[in-house]
């Protein structure tokens, strides 16, 4: 994501211009948009036009228009987002107040006007548009003959790359076309890595599949890598168990993911250190007792006014606190894990058994 402009004055109230240059931008363009915003984008508009006889054609012209936000839909297969609401500028196309919807896309800017950005708002922003935060870690999906490439972020997992190569079957007297399509299939995928993968940003890539096809595959790469195809690729980090479980413990979706494995095991060992759904974490909250605060960004897309201000107001206060606190994506297991523990929990400093009674 691109920032092109920004203007929020200190009570809150501006506009930011947003330039989404890849798919994940469209998912934090719609944890930015909430219900009444004013979203100003390019757009082609259906328009009826009368000719002196009488007669009338339609054409399709395209338009800037501004509209107040009613309905937000998006779609994560896709990655499409899609805003329906009433035209608040007046153009010579569209008249004030008719409806219209605004598909926004990639390399296509749109503006974003608030009455009030919150502090997350505005973290999402300057998180989406920070070049540093782009996917770190990479993964290999696969099988024989079939493998998908994805980058995985902190907010979202991306398939890049679809493989699908037909591998002749194994018989008696045919070993060798297996093998040849075999190869052919693992060059495939090796190519696809190298195509889609940036390794000046991606720190680790997993490799997984049923059974053996993974450690058959690995082998092969490391052979190419051996007679240096890739000799210009960090390949090694494959190489070395220490150095994978390094470089994956430095991803940004392994920290999430080690704070809600924490919450669990404190669940188990020592429960009065850990808390899930909005009251207890409050009273905890109250009590300055947060070390982690856990909170689903789903929380953050609430309709209501009102009820995303409770979450913005907690997470403020954690960090004024000395908190941690992490905001896990809903597209994430991890999250939707969260999600089932009412979307927000926290790991404590200390005991609250009085807590733990209520």
């Amino acid at each position: 994501m691109k920032q092109t402009y920004r203007d929020i004055d200190k009570d809150g109230k501006g506009q930011v211009s947003l330039l989404p240059e890849e798919s994940e931008d469209l998912w934090h363009a719609y944890n930015l948009i909430a219900i009444g915003d004013c979203v100003t984008a390019s757009t082609i508009r259906k328009v009826q036009q009368e000719s002196a006889t009488g007669s009338s054609t339609s054409s399709r012209v395209r338009t800037t228009l501004t509209i107040q936000v009613e309905a937000i839909d998006f779609d994560t297969q896709a990655c499409a987002l899609r805003l329906k609401g009433r035209n608040t500028v007046e153009n010579q196309y569209v008249k004030m107040g008719a409806y219209h919807t605004l598909d926004l896309e990639q390399n296509r800017k749109f503006t974003l006007i608030k009455v009030h950005w919150d502090l997350v708002a505005i973290e999402r922003v300057d998180y989406a548009c920070d070049p540093t935060q782009h996917a770190d870690l990479a993964a290999v999906v696969m099988q024989d003959g079939l493998a998908f490439i994805c980058l995985v972020t902190s907010a979202m997992t991306l398939v890049r790359n679809k493989v699908e190569v037909q591998i002749p079957w194994k018989r008696k007297g045919n070993a060798q076309q297996h093998e040849k399509g075999l190869h052919r299939f693992y060059d495939t995928v090796i190519q696809g890595i190298l195509r889609h993968v940036n390794f000046e940003v991606v720190k680790c890539v997993l490799i997984a599949s049923p059974g053996f096809v993974k450690d058959q595959f690995y082998e092969y790469m490391m052979q190419q890598a051996t007679q240096q195809i890739l000799r210009h690729y960090n390949w090694k980090v494959l190489m070395d168990p220490a150095v994978v479980t390094m470089k994956l413990a430095d991803t940004k979706a392994a920290g999430e993911v080690k704070s809600l494995e924490a919450f669990y095991v404190m669940l188990k060992t020592e429960p009065s250190r850990a808390f899930y759904g909005l009251k207890h974490v409050q009273k905890a909250n109250e009590a300055q007792a947060i070390e982690i605060l856990m909170v689903s960004d789903s929380l953050f897309r609430a309709q209501e006014v009102g009820k995303r201000k409770i979450y913005v107001d907690l997470v403020d206060s954690v960090r004024d606190n000395g908190g941690d606190v992490k905001i896990f994506s809903s597209l994430h297991v991890s999250g939707e894990q969260l999600d089932q523990l009412t979307g927000v929990a926290a790991i404590l400093r200390f005991p609250m058994p009085d807590l733990e009674e209520e």
